[in-house]
């Protein structure tokens, strides 16, 4: 079974539920300088963007005829890491592991790209301690270059070190106003609950791309945040623009699945979920595709589903690896398995990763295992930048529901006026218990 890439939170970058915003914005200088991936492939990835496939060759060609060069080396590396994060196939992370190996046996003191790629290659493998150190080394050693920024606001967003992570961001614009700046910014000032400048954001992030890979992934975020809002045409339209710039784009794809669904669609739209999550089972998508059936009036008659039953192989690999874990599947175990599953694997993931979007999770695992007073530590905590997320608010709204505490209803009313079809499962839920 091909390896994974687990969701990344961040610029994570970061769709519909939590998971719009859990994939991060493409390389800044080049595309031999890659942002993390974030993704699950599995059988049939998508296929890489022209440009990253022509990067890869021409860093490949150039190792074979300068063997002993280190920033060639270098630079095949970050070729491989950006062919991964935009096929979302984790495979050729080790071909870059080989390449930073070889480029710091080349020279080892002041190789710039190694140090980045090594941050980048961290991040992508969710050693985000690492990746920050790497980060703060390459911005140490050329201060005036942007690509270690990018690394560090990466590592520092999944670490919850937000102001951090504000601070490389803005160097980072300030030295490549690129799309991949403009992406992460985005990212930051939703999270920070300024959806408005957000979307500014995401617009500069689309006028300033450069390939079809950066124009769909910066139109796709623009959507996601759309939805967020519950602006259902104009996540649509933006998902659109996304596909006609490259095709099968698979979180435009969700996206429209989504939408297809919130406007009354469910059939259309779970056809869409079955035949994305045949070429991508990515755990966001799988996830979205099982709640989507289960809102469907006798859906469960027939049993667990493709969707189920992959997502339940996730979760006992994951319990299994020890390795990082993606938020989706704990989300999963949590309303349809097992919740102290579900506590178990986020616990192991908040030891790494103390995000909003681990807050989260961690916090509805805890709940549906029954220990809603602990749960209301961590859904605070998510609450804690202002980020104004539909599926956060409904969370928290469970936990103080199922505490007594008087602002539940408040916290349910104010994640459906903020959208109201943030989930097709969770959004009937949020209206009962507003009733009760």
């Amino acid at each position: 079974m091909r390896r994974l890439i687990t969701a990344v939170g961040g610029a994570a970058v970061v769709g519909g539920c939590v998971a719009g915003l859990l994939y991060l914005g493409p390389a800044t200088e080049s595309p031999t300088a890659a942002a993390p991936a974030a993704g699950a492939p599995a059988a049939g990835p998508p296929a890489a963007d022209a440009a990253v496939t022509g990067a890869l060759d021409t860093a490949r060609k150039r190792t074979k005829a300068y063997p002993r060069d280190p920033v060639g080396w270098a630079s095949l590396a970050g070729a491989e890491i950006e062919q991964a994060r935009t096929t979302l196939d984790a495979a050729p992370l080790e071909a870059a592991d080989h390449a930073l190996r070889r480029s710091l046996a080349l020279d080892g003191s002041r190789n710039y790209g190694a140090a980045v790629g090594r941050g980048q290659l961290a991040n992508a493998r969710h050693q985000f301690t690492r990746g920050r150190e790497h980060g703060l080394r390459a911005t140490r050693m050329a201060p005036d270059r942007p690509d270690g920024y990018a690394v560090l606001a990466d590592a520092e967003i999944q670490l919850g070190h937000y102001p951090a992570a504000r601070a490389a961001v803005q160097r980072l614009l300030d030295l490549a106003p690129g799309s991949a700046a403009y992406a992460r910014a985005a990212y930051d000032l939703e999270t920070n609950g300024r959806p408005v400048d957000a979307g500014i954001a995401l617009k500069r992030a689309v006028d300033s791309a450069s390939t079809p890979g950066e124009q769909a992934f910066a139109q796709t975020r623009s959507g996601d945040l759309a939805w967020s809002r519950g602006q259902l045409d104009r996540a649509a339209a933006h998902y659109r623009e996304a596909l006609d710039t490259e095709p099968e784009y698979p979180y435009a794809v969700a996206g429209t699945a989504r939408v297809l669904a919130a406007r009354g669609e469910p059939g259309r739209a779970l056809d869409t979920y079955e035949r994305l999550t045949e070429r991508t089972p990515l755990p966001q998508f799988l996830l979205e595709a099982v709640e989507l059936r289960a809102s469907m009036p006798g859906a469960g008659d027939a049993g667990p589903g493709a969707a189920e039953a992959a997502l339940s192989a996730q979760v006992r690999l994951s319990r299994a690896d020890g390795g990082p874990v993606d938020p989706h599947l704990a989300l999963f175990a949590a309303d349809h398995g097992d919740p102290a599953d579900a506590v178990a694997l986020m616990r192991r993931e908040w030891a790494h990763t103390r995000s909003v979007i681990t807050a989260d999770a961690l916090a509805w695992a805890l709940h549906r295992d029954g220990r809603s007073g602990e749960a209301l530590e961590y859904a605070r905590r998510a609450a804690s930048t202002g980020w104004d997320n539909a599926l956060f608010r409904y969370h928290r709204g469970a936990v103080e529901a199922a505490l007594g505490l008087p602002g539940a209803r408040r916290q349910l009313r104010e994640a459906l006026e903020t959208n109201p079809h943030f989930s097709p499962y969770h959004a009937l839920r949020a209206r009962e218990l507003i009733r009760e």
